[in-house]
């Protein structure tokens, strides 16, 4: 009994800490080239509190982690940052960054790719061009569905919002509440 009661412990302990495995644009573009997958990038801000809670609660969800860990390669790109991304043949930057302590101009990437708010969900191809923007925040529930259907490329074959509430209606949630 004392042996089964540990086992539970350690099984809690691994579910609680479910992570994402993040990586930076340039580590997953160089990726994409060697074993092809989306990219999904989450545009965030220090200050962001609806950002924070996502990277708790949705990201830190079991199933959406295990999701974006085999399906895709996962992107933290901060939106007012100062990284250089070179990408598209250009080079993209952030030259009004003034320090990390406030509020900054939003990134050139940031605003090339048509993030205005964060957080904001972009969903690259395995070419790395543009498929979609999610904005706002999301919780496990309501991201879960769009994982799948990029993932699979069912995107390709959705051509109106009926067919998309179709789609939703159908997905089976693996996500115990």
């Amino acid at each position: 009994m004392k042996k089964i009661s540990i086992l539970f412990i350690l099984l809690s302990f691994t579910t609680a800490f479910a992570q994402v495995n993040w990586m930076t644009l340039d580590e997953a573009v160089a990726a994409q080239k060697i074993t092809p997958k989306k990219i999904v990038i989450d545009f965030y801000a220090d200050w962001c509190g609806p950002c924070k809670i996502m990277d708790k609660k949705t990201y830190g969800n079991e199933t959406i982690s295990q999701i974006l860990n085999e399906d895709y390669y996962a992107v933290k790109f901060d939106a007012e940052g100062k990284d250089d991304v070179n990408l598209y043949g250009r080079k993209f930057t952030n030259p009004n960054y003034k320090n990390k302590k406030s509020k900054n101009a939003m990134h050139e990437f940031t605003q090339y790719l048509n993030v205005v708010a964060v957080p904001s969900l972009i969903f690259l191809d395995e070419n790395a061009n543009p498929i979609t923007i999610l904005q706002g925040a999301l919780t496990a529930q309501e991201l879960e569905p769009y994982l799948p259907f990029f993932a699979s490329d069912a995107y390709k074959k959705v051509k109106s919002q009926e067919q998309w509430e179709s789609y939703r209606k159908k997905f089976k949630s693996s996500i115990k509440e």
